[in-house]
């Protein structure tokens, strides 16, 4: 019994490893912290008032997406509820809430920076 024992725990321990890892990688859809979206890493998303809902693109590209930073998907997310994705030029997946495509500005360098908002008024906090 106890041989039985001491290889059932070793398979059992990689089994709760592999699904806290799995729980983890699909954990990198928005996230709500103090009524604001914000990334995984913690850092504000905003919205464009260019980019029209649900058109499955967005309209802030080459200069306007070094400021405003797309907030990308990795093939492994997978989207729910309000939130889609949008395709970006070369095979990339950007995310979006109730279908207008989020990002970051890069002037915010901490957690809980809002600069962005309201930047030539097109510019927004993205609000659950």
């Amino acid at each position: 019994m106890r041989l039985t024992t001491n290889r059932l725990l070793p398979t059992l321990a990689l089994g709760a490893c592999i699904a806290f890892a799995s729980a983890l990688a699909s954990a990198a859809e928005p996230v709500v912290k103090d009524g604001v979206l914000t990334g995984d890493n913690g850092m504000t998303l905003y919205t464009f008032a260019k980019d029209k809902a649900h058109s499955g693109k967005s309209e802030c590209n080459g200069a306007c997406a070094k400021n405003w930073p797309p907030f990308l998907a990795s093939a492994s997310d997978t989207a729910s509820g309000d939130y889609s994705f949008v395709k970006r030029a070369g095979d990339k997946m950007q995310w979006a809430y109730k279908g207008k495509p989020l990002y970051f500005w890069h002037l915010d360098k901490k957690p809980g920076e809002m600069k962005g908002d309201g930047f030539k008024n097109v510019w927004h906090v993205a609000r659950p």
